[in-house]
């Protein structure tokens, strides 16, 4: 049986930004990264819009308000020194009646509270100079928003992590976790592994590790999809950058908007409707346990409650094309359906808690051998290194 110090569950961007970190706080210890799929980054982290969050939407004084404009820079300088490349294209968040003025405003105070630099309020002349195609009538525009990929910057990671003797391995899927004497014995497809202190980084299935450790987090992961289209090579002329709209404040989601890749592509979208499958990239993809984890899950049944309205009107958006469209026209009237080419999906792991809540924070939880990162939804990938930083700090083995 192979011996660690430190064991990784997950090969997502937090996983391996994890890792690295760990290598460099305890260098003579043995460290494995453990990914049940044959490439790193393959789900959240590989599906995700790209973008280099700032910090603006986020309540001052939570965890990603305080990780996400630090974790940018950090992110940043990472691509800087090792030839990433990244491009701060910018965010124009558009409030497209008088109706959403007082919102947009709050969120420039917010994003000042959170320490995000450069933000300006906007008017319709200099909405038009930045984005011409935009129509609105105040717009929040964060010059420090950028793009980068975030597969090439999580390989970054391992390969850091591997040239100093860390281990990952690849299509390693963990059944079970027992409690030994002194470690923890993983079982897995590929054998049994011994490990001192495990960190749960699993993303989609992070609440799953947690109950294999017999902890009580009072916490399901649900899944959503994400589904949004790639602008024709006509239409992404219309988009320079990043365009938003204001967002919903009770809700994690921040609405269809228009997001630049570093590819030099365009998608709009994404909508947001629960998935029947952690990893249910299509529509009908169905994973029947995945559905009844879901749905025994009282907290699931409040969330429905409470939130109905909003998803049968993000699953009416879903199903009909024209509605979707819709809702682009809102931010630039002279997009069409056939704009829109190419759907996709990627698949959110949002956490709900036993009162049907929506997590809007990260969640962290500890016990005396191990870290779980129960939810770190976006901005997860931007603050990447802020979360490895701080998981450092709160761990002492």
């Amino acid at each position: 049986m192979n011996d660690f110090d430190i064991t990784i569950i997950g090969g997502g961007i937090v996983g391996l930004a994890t890792a690295m970190y760990a290598q460099n706080k305890y260098p003579k210890k043995s460290i494995a990264v453990f990914e049940k799929e044959s490439s790193l980054a393959k789900h959240q982290t590989g599906n995700n819009s790209g973008v280099i969050h700032a910090g603006i939407y986020y309540q001052p004084d939570s965890q990603k308000a305080k990780f996400c404009w630090p974790g940018s820079l950090l992110l940043r300088k990472f691509c800087d020194e090792h030839n990433i490349e990244y491009e701060l294209c910018g965010k124009l968040i558009v409030a497209s009646d008088e109706s959403e003025i007082n919102s947009l405003d709050n969120l420039f105070e917010r994003g000042k509270n959170n320490g995000v630099n450069g933000l300006q309020l906007v008017d319709e002349s200099k909405i038009n100079e930045i984005e011409p195609y935009v129509r609105g009538v105040k717009g929040l525009w964060s010059p420090n928003t950028g793009i980068v990929d975030y597969i090439k910057l999580t390989e970054a990671y391992a390969k850091i992590f591997q040239s100093k003797d860390g281990q990952i391995y690849k299509n390693t899927k963990l059944l079970n976790i027992l409690s030994g004497t002194t470690n923890l014995i993983l079982e897995t497809n590929k054998g049994d592994f011994s490990a001192k202190y495990l960190i749960n980084c699993a993303g989609l299935h992070a609440d799953r590790i947690a109950q294999m450790m017999k902890l009580d987090t009072d916490v399901r992961i649900v899944p959503f999809r994400g589904e949004y289209f790639t602008l024709t090579d006509d239409a992404k002329k219309m988009v320079n950058g990043l365009i938003y709209p204001v967002p919903d404040p009770d809700l994690p989601f921040l609405g269809v908007h228009f997001t630049k890749r570093i590819n030099n592509e365009v998608e709009a979208g994404p909508n947001a409707v629960m998935a029947y499958s952690r990893e249910g990239y299509k529509k009908f993809d169905i994973n029947p346990s995945d559905l009844f984890e879901s749905f025994t899950y009282l907290g699931f049944w409040k969330m429905v409650k409470n939130n109905w309205k909003t998803g049968l009107s993000e699953q009416y958006r879903s199903l009909n094309k024209f509605k979707f469209v819709q809702s682009l026209q809102k931010l630039i009237p002279e997009i069409k359906s056939k704009h829109l080419t190419n759907p996709g999906a990627g698949v959110r792991a949002q956490a709900i808690d036993k009162n049907g809540k929506l997590l809007q924070d990260f969640s962290i939880i500890h016990s005396s051998n191990s870290l779980h990162i129960l939810s770190a939804p976006s901005p997860g990938a931007t603050s990447s290194l802020k979360i490895a930083e701080h998981l450092m700090s709160e761990l002492n083995i």
